[in-house]
Formats: C-alpha cells, structure tokens, sequence
C-alpha cells in the first residue's frame, strides 16, 4: 500500500519579516505540507527562516532542502537543529546534501574538494548528527522523539548506500553533476528507474521502508504543452521538446495530465513527498488538491 502523499515547496527568495510571513501562511493555506528553505548562498538563510516560517503557521512542517554539508561543522549544525527543533515545537525536517557548487565554497573560502572527498564530509556529518543528538546528556536538546527526521539528496551510488543507512526520506534530484562544470543536467526517466532500483537494493534490509522525494523543477498548467517548453531548450540543447516533457522532474500540461503523470510517477517510482520551487507554488496547488480528491 503506498504512503499518503505529502507536498512541499522550497521558499528560495529572500524578504522583509511581514512579507516572509505572508508567503508562509500563504503556503499552509494552498496546502503544503512542509515548508522548506535551500542553502545557497544569495538565498535565506535556513534556520532562521525556518524559525520565522514556525511563527508565522501552525501545520507544516519544516524543512532544509538540503543543506551543504561542506558549509557546516557538525558540532555546531547539531546546535542549529537541535535548537531550531525545540523553537519550531517539533516540526523541524534536516535535509542534508554534499553540495555541487565549487564557486559557492570559493565565495566561503571554503574547501570544495573532489566527489569522493564530498561524500566522505557529508557521511562525517550524519555520523557525527547521529552521535551528538543521540547523546542523552547532549543539551541543547531537540523536542522530536527519537530525533529530527533526515532527509538526504542523493544520485550516485556511494550516496544511495549512505541514504539507505542513515535517512527517514531519500530524495532523488532528478539530475546530475556535469564534470568540469559544476552545473547539473536531468536524468531520463530511464535513468531515474536505474537510481531507484539501485536505492531499493541498498535499502532491501531496512526496518522501515524510507519516504521517497523527487523535487520537481517546474509546473506550468497549460494546453500547449510543447510551447511552454520551449525557453528551457536552450538550457538543454541535447534534448528535443519531446524529450523534455519525458522528464519526471517537469509537470507540464492540463490539471488532469499534471494529476496523471504524478499518479504514474507513484506507481513507477514510488514517489509519495514530492517538493516545487517556489515560483510554482500557485500552479501546483490544484494539482494538489486533485491529487487529494478534493
């Protein structure tokens, strides 16, 4: 039986508290289960938008998508979440990711490192999470019991291993890293059923099925499907119109098709939580609400 859906958006544009609230309230009244907020930088920074997202609503939940573990020393992250948890009652979600961006970490002076070296920092870090708030004499202490749900962002193999392990949510990115750029480029569909697969394997002894997550990039409601595709083209020039709509990280078409193509997205991948980008936050909405019979 698959789980309930659950529905998030990722807030990625900064504003005054009044209008910061507003777009939160505005979020829990379309429906959206869990609020979210990335770790860029020229972005809002997560915990304490995620603090202010708490005050302004009662339901949703509260989620980093996801942050950069390159960018955090676990022991001072385990204060953030433990923290941010105990301000937000509970409704905290870690969402946690090597980061992609070399020119983001040169910005920090930060080390970037190599795709092993990346994948070795974030699995220090949820071991090192694991073990500073499972420490009952750890204060301050998280309110969430047995602790703060993760969430990992994950594609690659080594990746897949370590969000089998460790994550209550496995979030597939629906893209990959170009080498030598930094940039990332989409998966088919046929891609994504070969990450899936390969997670399932990995995670074949688990207690606990995990939650599976795709973010979705774009949602446009619209009668001319091949014409609303048309801008990205030039981001892409390796794939046709055709081949563009194929992608399960973009919703294109009418209420219904929207509806069915996440419908047959559960049934092919197991995609039960699935994230938008804030400027889709209003076309996503009735799909939503068609996807919840209502």
């Amino acid at each position: 039986m698959s789980r309930p859906f659950r529905f998030g958006v990722n807030l990625t544009t900064s504003a005054p508290a009044d209008e910061w609230s507003a777009k939160c309230r505005r979020a829990e009244e379309l429906g959206y289960d869990v609020i979210l907020v990335p770790d860029h930088l020229g972005m809002p920074a997560p915990f304490p938008a995620l603090v202010a997202a708490a005050r302004a609503t009662e339901r949703p939940r509260l989620g980093t998508f996801v942050l950069n573990a390159g960018f955090w020393n676990p022991a001072l992250l385990a204060r953030e979440v433990a923290t941010t948890d105990a301000l937000t009652d509970g409704r905290l979600e870690l969402g946690l990711g090597t980061g992609y961006l070399r020119e983001e970490h040169d910005t920090a002076g930060l080390p970037f490192g190599s795709p092993g070296e990346r994948v070795d920092r974030l699995r220090h870090t949820v071991e090192e999470l694991e073990r500073l708030l499972g420490d009952e004499e750890y204060r301050p202490r998280p309110v969430q019991e047995p602790g703060v749900p993760l969430l990992i962002g994950a594609n690659g193999d080594r990746m897949l291993e370590l969000t089998a392990r460790h994550a209550a949510v496995a979030a597939f990115t629906g893209g990959r890293t170009v080498p030598g750029t930094g940039g990332l480029t989409p998966i088919t569909a046929e891609e994504l059923d070969g990450r899936v697969a390969r997670y399932r394997e990995l995670a074949a002894g688990r207690a606990e099925p995990a939650e599976l997550n795709l973010l979705i990039q774009t949602v446009v409601v619209t009668e001319d499907r091949e014409a609303a595709v048309r801008p990205y083209l030039e981001h892409v020039p390796q794939l046709t119109a055709g081949q563009l709509l194929e992608l399960p990280v973009l919703l294109v078409g009418t209420l219904e098709q929207l509806t069915a193509q996440v419908l047959e997205q559960r049934e092919r991948y197991g995609f039960t939580y699935l994230s938008v980008l804030e400027p889709s936050m209003e076309a996503f909405a009735p799909v939503m609400r068609a996807l919840r019979g209502g």
